[in-house]
């Protein structure tokens, strides 16, 4: 039955592709091939019935002709199925060579809006992040285990939160301590970016991290760029999410201060949500509290003091909930393979004449 259903699956897909296919739009790249080959099946064909004419022809010629007694009544209607599979078969041909033809969709460029947002993803993997975050429900490592894996859990169950919301993003995903590392570029593959956070929670990978600082300032600088890179930093739907313990107290990055790194945020509409990951550390209860929620606020986003597993878990849904809108997104379609619904035709018409072909003798009697 799994089969089947996969077949018929199929089947409709290719129905569905061609109802929207315009003949006038395809470029049949062996056009040659198929005129070439519509013309030998068509000359092939009328050659078959000339050689059963003219067979019929000299069957009959030795025989003597006889009235017959007939009633004079119109021949029933039915007797026309004789030529249904003849038909069919013929019906069938210009199907056949249009698909032998390979027809392809040209290369075309659509900008679609769709649900959704553009989202960098911000991970810190610095040091600090080593002590202890207790949780119980998040699929961490270990339940007492550091900061750095409760914050990759809730990075992950917040890409599931908008997978379930039926959303479209474009997310990025930067890991950083000292230096910024983009991980992931913009995607819309929610699989490929579960894959990368699974990645970087490796306890290896995180042993290995080079950059053991906390520099927050760079990842957020990272993140624009990456917005610029795609040309997308001056497009709408646009938001930043950062994952920290919040220890950094610099306000500046190789002598560029927090506000003019952040004025490119603030003055494209690019919210910053900031989930301050300490455990049992209250907002206000580290000095660069006050720092980083200030920063947020002007860029339209909001700061979360995360103490606990709970509040860490309303952090994400709260911003999984403030990410609702839409996004533009331009999208290039290379040259598809068209010739699917013609050779079901095609199939179909000549599974048709063979049915009609092999009912014929029931056909006869009737008639």
């Amino acid at each position: 039955m799994g089969t089947l259903n996969a077949a018929l699956d199929h089947l409709r897909e290719v129905w569905i592709e061609g109802a929207t296919t315009r003949l006038s739009s395809l470029h049949f790249v062996q056009a040659d091939a198929a005129r070439l080959a519509a013309t030998a099946l068509i000359g092939l064909a009328v050659l078959v019935m000339l050689v059963r004419l003219l067979s019929r022809r000299g069957a009959g010629s030795s025989r003597l002709g006889l009235p017959a007694l007939l009633d004079w009544a119109r021949p029933r209607r039915i007797t026309l199925l004789r030529h249904g599979a003849l038909l069919c078969a013929l019906a069938g041909l210009p199907f056949f060579a249009l698909a032998l033809g390979d027809p392809k969709t040209p290369l075309t460029r659509q900008e679609t809006n769709h649900q959704g947002r553009r989202i960098s993803l911000m991970i810190d993997a610095s040091t600090s992040m080593s002590t202890t975050f207790k949780t119980e429900t998040l699929k961490t490592r270990s339940p007492n285990g550091p900061a750095f894996y409760s914050t990759v859990a809730a990075a992950e169950q917040f890409v599931h939160l908008r997978m379930k919301g039926k959303h479209r993003d474009l997310i990025a995903l930067v890991e950083f301590g000292n230096q910024a590392y983009v991980i992931t570029p913009f995607t819309s593959d929610y699989d490929n970016i579960l894959l990368s956070i699974a990645l970087i929670s490796d306890p290896v990978e995180f042993s290995l991290f080079p950059d053991r600082g906390t520099i927050i300032a760079h990842a957020v600088d990272q993140s624009i760029d990456l917005f610029k890179a795609f040309n997308f930093l001056e497009a709408s739907g646009n938001l930043m999410v950062i994952f920290t313990d919040g220890e950094d107290t610099r306000a500046e990055f190789e002598g560029v201060s927090l506000d003019e790194i952040l004025q490119g945020a603030i003055d494209n509409k690019v919210p910053l949500y900031f989930v301050r990951t300490n455990y049992a550390k209250q907002e206000g209860d580290i000095i660069p509290d006050a720092l980083w929620k200030k920063a947020v606020e002007k860029t339209g986003g909001k700061f979360y003091a995360a103490s606990d597993e709970a509040s860490l878990l309303r952090a994400i849904r709260d911003i999984d909930r403030l990410a609702a809108g839409t996004i533009q997104v331009k999208r290039y379609t290379t040259q598809q393979p068209e010739f699917g619904v013609f050779a079901l035709f095609a199939t179909g018409l000549w599974c048709a004449a063979a049915a009609v072909k092999l009912s014929s003798g029931r056909f006869h009697a009737l008639s």
